[in-house]
């Protein structure tokens, strides 16, 4: 089998979750390739899809987004997970589930319909200070976000592993319908 990890990371926090979602998803009878969207040249040739992106004003990456669009037949030819990295965790304490809850929803319900996916996850990723214009990162603190690393590799690597046992019991069914 043959999966794909694709990836859009803005500041380097996807593309290290993506990296460590394929590191999960290892096995040995399976090939596990890890592209960023825009160096993806036929998803086609792929089994199984894993994709994700950083969000940034509330919405996947363009170069994202406009993979999956672009693709989406293929795409709903095969079990394909998508997976978000937001801020939601730097948040104060009484915003995290409310904002992990819309940007869960946003991202989900934005591509849902396009692509079908077996499952969404949004995770919380890595904001620095220096990675925001001077303005941007004033009104990020001023509504009490704090910076930091915020992703939990456990979390990460349990939905990996979900999708491994879904990609064994989906591999199974194939050889026993050829």
């Amino acid at each position: 089998m043959r999966i794909l990890v694709g990836y859009a990371s803005a500041h380097g926090s996807t593309a290290e979750i993506a990296h460590r979602i394929a590191d999960v998803l290892q096995h040995p009878d399976w090939t596990v390739d890890v592209v960023e969207v825009q160096k993806i040249a036929d998803p086609g040739s792929y089994d199984a899809v894993v994709l994700g992106s950083a969000i940034h004003n509330q919405a996947w990456l363009p170069e994202a987004t406009e993979f999956v669009h672009h693709h989406q037949d293929v795409l709903r030819a095969r079990p394909v997970w998508l997976f978000s990295v937001g801020m939601s965790a730097g948040l104060p304490r009484w915003l995290r589930k409310q904002g992990r809850a819309a940007q869960d929803r946003r991202m989900a319900h934005a591509l849902r319909d396009v692509v079908r996916p077996r499952g969404h996850h949004l995770f919380s990723g890595a904001a620095w200070p220096e990675q925001f214009p001077r303005t941007s990162g004033i009104l990020v603190r001023a509504m009490g976000v704090h910076f930091g690393d915020y992703r939990d590799w456990a979390e990460t690597e349990a939905w990996a592993r979900d999708i491994a046992a879904e990609l064994v019991r989906y591999s199974r069914a194939e050889t026993d319908h050829a």
